[in-house]
């Protein structure tokens, strides 16, 4: 690649982490607007990133805005799809909400069987909600689905409470690897 085909790259670089990166700064105001419990101040943050390029913050702040319409009372729109359904028991799981995390992901996952993502965050729900043997069963079906997340598994600080349990382990650490 010539010197003008470098220049080029290196101009479009810089806009794309300034653009990241002023919505990664919107997105940090909004939560100090959500901790200091300025619902409808925050609601208008993160309305705006929803649409955002930077899908991370986007999906950080779809979850943070139903979180501010069910906080100030406007109903959020129900769910209507697997992906709703999964962003929903996130949030609930990200509040604490175990009960209601493994029922908006169980919902997620009768929509749509056997998506890895969904088993996984079903199995952090179970094991800090304290049902172990569903962790398990969940993590299982996720290791199955996608081997790789035995790696996040194992550094995962929300499935430390099934550390001690020698199934966890066998499932972590399977023979041969």
């Amino acid at each position: 690649m010539g010197h003008k085909g470098m220049a080029a790259l290196n101009s479009e670089r810089p806009q794309v982490n300034v653009q990241y990166q002023a919505a990664v700064k919107n997105f940090e105001t909004g939560v100090r607007a959500f901790q200091k419990q300025n619902y409808h101040k925050a609601a208008e943050i993160f309305a705006k990133l929803v649409d955002s390029e930077a899908r991370d913050v986007a999906e950080r702040a779809h979850v943070h805005l139903r979180l501010c319409r069910q906080r100030t009372g406007r109903p959020a729109p129900l769910p209507k799809s697997a992906d709703d359904y999964y962003t929903l028991g996130v949030a609930c799981l990200n509040a604490r909400e175990f009960a209601l995390a493994v029922e908006h992901l169980s919902k997620a996952d009768k929509m749509k069987p056997h998506q890895d993502h969904i088993h996984y965050a079903l199995a952090v729900s179970h094991a800090l909600g304290g049902n172990l043997d569903a962790a398990l069963a969940h993590l299982e079906a996720s290791f199955t689905l996608r081997a790789e997340n035995r790696i996040h598994a194992r550094r995962d600080d929300d499935l430390q409470g099934l550390a001690a349990d020698p199934r966890f382990r066998r499932l972590i650490y399977p023979a041969g690897s």
